[in-house]
């Protein structure tokens, strides 16, 4: 009896320590993060956006990605790989980018995406720190009567499917015992064109995309002066960007080089002092933002301590970013809720300590 109950008890102990040595493997592999290891390896980050959309994700006709979305792809590509171009840029219409980001086809998604409580939850995805508060509007001819969005009581209303724009354009409509046509696009273009040929009295969406058309319709229709983006905010439209919830390292990553760029101009560290500052930091916040001074601060992020002086030197910090993506399309950020929140708007990050 003494002998089996021995071995018995040497067996448990043996298959236990298998079993703990196996959580033990398992803990350590889920400290790091898949999604980094393979953009390292890869050494390109494939970051999804939209490629119409002047203002936040759009090709210039050299043929070059440009806008404020597109800059924060290269924040991330500077943060992880130490150089901004290291970014493939992949096309996500507004009804496949979650699919893509669930197939990983990309490693994150910054496509002016709104945050929504059924897109965090239910498509098992994580938000960072929005980029650029915004609200839905709607757009007209600028020689049309309509003065408020409840004008539109009976119009043909262009909205692009598989967007947050369509629940709350129903929404608005029928809070107010109003009704509407809608005519279902799949993108910017096909938008335009119903325009032009006068089959929608109302385009709808983000006012952020609406001025971005606005600026950037054409003469044949009366170029931008002939659209009228009206006062009234139908929605909420917090955008920024997401990245898959089971790795959520890569997430954090993602977030704080978002929030580093608003804590750099906060602390009126850019592009044009960032190695002067890195060199002599002004304070301990300094110091910590740009892992610099006697004793830098680590925050086991998996990359470089000092990925914030790439960011800022090749990309530039909040302020810079918008001033060279969003304002040129008549968007400012002065007396706005994208203005800092020392000057009364929302954009406001966390201490980095």
């Amino acid at each position: 009896m003494g002998s089996k109950f021995l071995r018995a008890a040497v067996t448990s102990i043996a298959v236990l320590g298998i079993t703990l040595t196996a959580c033990s493997s398992d803990d350590t592999s889920s400290t790091g993060s898949a999604t980094l290891k393979e953009v390292t390896d890869r050494g390109v980050l494939n970051c999804g956006v939209k490629d119409s959309q002047p203002g936040f994700g759009f090709m210039n006709p050299d043929g070059v990605m440009e806008g404020n979305d597109v800059e924060y792809c290269k924040a991330i590509a500077a943060a992880v790989l130490g150089d901004a171009s290291k970014v493939k840029f992949v096309p996500a219409s507004a009804k496949a980018r979650f699919d893509i980001l669930a197939a990983k086809e990309i490693d994150v998604l910054i496509r002016t995406t709104t945050w929504t409580a059924s897109r965090d939850i239910n498509l098992k995805t994580t938000f960072a720190h929005t980029t650029f508060y915004d609200g839905q509007g709607m757009m007209v001819k600028a020689a049309s009567s309509f003065a408020q969005t409840s004008d539109l009581n009976g119009a043909t209303i262009c909205v692009t499917t598989g967007t947050t724009t369509e629940q709350n354009l129903e929404d608005f409509f029928a809070d107010r015992g109003l009704s509407y046509t809608a005519l279902a696009v799949e993108n910017d273009a096909e938008s335009q064109a119903a325009f032009l040929q006068d089959r929608c009295d109302g385009w709808t969406g983000d006012k952020s995309n609406l001025a971005g058309q606005r600026s950037a319709y054409p003469a044949e229709g009366g170029g931008p002066a002939a659209l009228r983006i009206l006062p009234d905010t139908l929605s909420k439209e917090p955008l920024g960007p997401v990245t898959r919830e089971d790795d959520p390292l890569w997430s954090q990553i993602v977030d704080w080089v978002v929030l580093g760029t608003i804590l750099a101009e906060e602390f009126g560290v850019d592009s044009t002092n960032v190695a002067a500052q890195a060199s002599s930091p002004k304070n301990k916040d300094v110091a910590r933002l740009l892992c610099a001074g006697a004793e830098p601060t680590e925050f086991k992020l998996g990359i470089s301590c000092d990925f914030m002086q790439n960011v800022i030197a090749q990309v530039g910090n909040f302020g810079e970013i918008y001033a060279r993506t969003i304002e040129p399309i008549g968007l400012a950020r002065e007396g706005s809720l994208n203005a800092s929140w020392k000057n009364g708007g929302l954009i406001y990050a966390p201490p980095m300590r």
